[in-house]
């Protein structure tokens, strides 16, 4: 049975949290205090529940998996030491490898919202009913303990149980429909990876702050492709202040005691790092699993450096080389590479291509669902001098087709503002080629660079990929990615083609 004592003063929210703290649960051998720092999470949980959760971070930029359980605990108790802040946000993903213990670690999470959070309502969401009934059995082992058997509220069922102190726990079905409509406090997305878009969405609004709990959702995968939900998530956190929490083996591993680094597999990679760790993993079965894997899948699973480039379209792109700030040289040709739309993005891109041959992309400008005229006015206010410095602009065929309302073509309409264009039929592999041969050449050189301020064709380089069962040479055209590219295309097909193209004119 809960006993709390409340204080009076202060907002609700602090009240709740102070009630919280301060809750005592009796099982029926010890009474047990709700932990009030980080250090008494993580021997509440080594003690009560057998896991030494690891607590220090071996990689440089990486968190240790403690960081995110103080993290989800705290973020309902803004008054304890080192607490997520009330103006921070209660909502995080995980980016762990392969092992790392992450669905584990949401599983424990779970846990402790249900007994010393009351009322706390949480729904688990997997990419696969499997993989959230994983985390679900993970919670049901911990749960049905002699500890916290006492706490329940009848029979625990599948996929949903109840405590006495009216939090519960369910599991959710991987359909836009069982997750819309719903309203509770946390939402714990596993394998995040593999989750469907429509259901992500749906996803992203059933949480709610209610009660003196925060709403908070918590996402956890492995990035398994350049493209995937994982990747877009990540480069957004940098915008939205979202927490990222990423770990690695390393971080995981058991520590390495009595083992000669010379003639160990794991060396090149751990150069040291193992004998840092405190984690769980048995060190033989990493090197059973390097040895047995890719060396890509090994570095995207495992070490969480990068994605597997598998069905990249420019698996060659690399940040460091490719995009650097590129300023506009009032000596060298201008040119401007367009890709139509209206429900679909309008794009443009502003290319010089310098004495030496390296395609140099200036900027960008991509919109929807806006007139042809407006576009053309955001145009000529990025190009620099004005319209008059422009030597090409190239286009899709495509644009020539005549509109059924206005009775006229983008061609057309861009002639008459002042914009020529220039346009050569060609096969999509063709343009891609064109592309790859600057990304790297076949000396090894690359002769691309685009500038920061280009984040949306940036993006597509990383993420423009292949289907996962192609059927076809072509890559996926999922009308994010495929754009910008397509409107790339357009300029390495037509460049160096004025004699051939068409040119339309007034």
């Amino acid at each position: 049975m809960a006993k709390k004592k409340v204080r009076t003063g202060g907002c609700r929210a602090q009240k709740a949290a102070v009630e919280v703290q301060e809750q005592l649960v009796e099982t029926e051998t010890e009474t047990v205090c709700a932990p009030k720092s980080r250090k008494e999470l993580h021997t509440y949980v080594k003690t009560h529940l057998g896991l030494d959760v690891p607590d220090k971070a071996v990689c440089s930029g990486h968190d240790a998996p403690m960081d995110y359980l103080w993290h989800a605990y705290s973020a309902d108790f803004a008054g304890l030491p080192e607490a997520v802040g009330a103006e921070d946000s209660a909502d995080c993903i995980v980016w762990a490898g392969r092992g790392g213990g992450k669905t584990r670690l949401a599983a424990v999470a779970t846990l402790l919202d249900s007994i010393f959070k009351p009322g706390c309502k949480t729904r688990i969401l997997a990419g696969s009913l499997d993989q959230s009934s994983r985390m679900y059995e993970y919670f049901c082992d911990y749960a049905l303990t002699d500890a916290y058997r006492p706490m329940l509220e009848g029979k625990v069922r599948v996929g949903r149980c109840r405590f006495g102190n009216r939090s519960d726990v369910g599991v959710l079905a991987h359909s836009p429909r069982d997750v819309r409509g719903i309203h509770i406090h946390k939402l714990r997305c596993d394998e995040a990876e593999l989750f469907k878009e429509d259901v992500f969405r749906a996803a992203q609004f059933v949480t709610k702050t209610r009660d003196g709990i925060r709403g908070a959702m918590e996402i956890f995968s492995t990035m398994h492709q350049p493209y995937g939900v994982m990747q877009r998530l990540i480069d957004g956190t940098y915008q939205s202040k979202i927490r990222l929490f990423r770990w690695c083996v390393w971080e995981v591993i058991e520590r390495c005691e009595g083992r000669t680094c010379s003639q160990c597999p794991l060396w090149s990679d751990c150069g040291g790092k193992a004998k840092q760790a405190s984690g769980y993993l048995k060190i033989d079965d990493v090197i059973d699993q390097m040895r047995r894997s890719s060396r890509a899948a090994f570095e995207s699973e495992m070490l969480c450096l990068r994605p597997r480039m598998d069905n990249a379209v420019f698996a060659d792109f690399d940040m460091e080389t490719h995009v650097r700030p590129v300023n506009y040289n009032a000596s060298l040709p201008l040119y401007l590479a367009m890709d139509f739309g209206y429900r679909s993005p309008y794009v443009c891109l502003w290319i010089q291509r310098d004495d030496e041959g390296v395609v140099r992309v200036l900027d960008e400008y991509q919109d929807v669902k806006e007139e042809l005229a407006t576009h053309i006015e955001m145009v000529s206010r990025k190009t620099p001098g004005g319209l008059g410095t422009i030597a090409a602009t190239y286009c899709d065929p495509a644009g020539t087709q005549r509109n059924l309302v206005t009775g006229t073509s983008a061609v057309t309409e861009l002639a008459r503002r002042g914009i020529q264009c220039t346009y050569h039929p060609s096969r999509i592999v063709e343009g891609i080629e064109l592309i790859r041969q600057v990304v790297k050449a076949g000396d090894g050189k690359s002769r691309l660079v685009i500038d920061p301020g280009c984040g949306r064709l940036i993006e597509a380089m990383r993420c423009y990929h292949y289907p996962a069962n192609p059927s076809s040479e072509l890559p996926e055209k999922d009308g994010v990615y495929d754009h910008p590219i397509d409107a790339l295309r357009y300029f390495f097909v037509n460049y160096g083609r004025m004699n051939k193209a068409k040119i339309v004119r007034t």
